[in-house]
This record gives structure tokens, sequence and C-alpha cells, in this order.
């Protein structure tokens, strides 16, 4: 998890096993849905998104979790969506170039038939953010 581009070998060598028993392992984490993929980690400010906010969202009456998601799929500022307990219904992760789009994202959001109200927070800043990591 540490370095998705390392080699089998490299890896069987931390390990202890041959590259091939290391990539049926791979293969096997696979199959079983451990392992969901390989990706490279990019830098969302780099990228043109560093503004990004937290949004509570109130659903109008009960709305099962799958419409609420269905809902919000097509917005392209919402990066992650939660289901959490307490008053809200959903927690939605935005992500914007700047505090206009971010605005537009959020009326866009508040627009949404599902939803009877919002309560947001703008992040500042990210003082921590650690990439999943096997427990030791």
């Amino acid at each position: 998890m540490a370095n998705a581009r390392a080699s089998y070998a490299d890896i069987g060598k931390v390990v202890g096993l041959s590259a091939p028993a290391v990539k049926r392992r791979v293969d096997r984490l696979l199959e079983t849905g451990v392992l969901r993929g390989f990706t490279a980690v990019a830098d969302p400010e780099a990228l043109g998104r560093g503004t990004e906010a937290f949004v509570e969202v109130h659903c109008r009456g009960n709305v099962a979790p799958a419409r609420i998601r269905a809902r919000l799929e097509p917005l392209p500022e919402v990066v992650a969506a939660y289901t959490v307990t307490g008053a809200a219904d959903a927690i939605v992760h935005l992500r914007a170039a700047d505090i206009h789009q971010l605005e537009m994202a959020l009326e866009r959001l508040r627009g949404l038939d599902i939803i009877d109200r919002t309560v947001s927070t703008v992040v500042l800043s990210r003082l921590l953010e650690r990439p999943p990591t096997p427990e030791t």
C-alpha cells in the first residue's frame, strides 16, 4: 500500500516470497475484494481543486442512501459522500477551483429535490491527511 508501483520482486524481497508467489497473493486479494485497484494520488490543489468544504445534508423526509447517492453522483464537485449518525442524513465532501465555483456547487446541491437544508463548513487548511495503511 505504501508504493503501488513496486514490482512483485521488490515486494517479495520485503516479505520473503518469490515474485510469482507475490503475484498469486495480489491476484487473490483483488479477487476477494480486499484490494479494489491501484491508483496514483494527485494533489487536488495542483489539479485546480484546492477549495474544499464539508456539507451536512438534511433531506426532506426519509430518503434512502441509494437515492441520495444517485442525486449526488452527477455533481462533479462531490468527491465523497457518507451516511452518518446524528441530525444530518449525509456528509458531502466538495472540491472546487475557487470559492465562486464552490458557491455554485452548493447552490446546485441545495437545489436537489431531496434536500431540505444544508450546513456548510469550508476548509481553511488540511492539518493531517493519511493514506490508508495496513495495521502493523
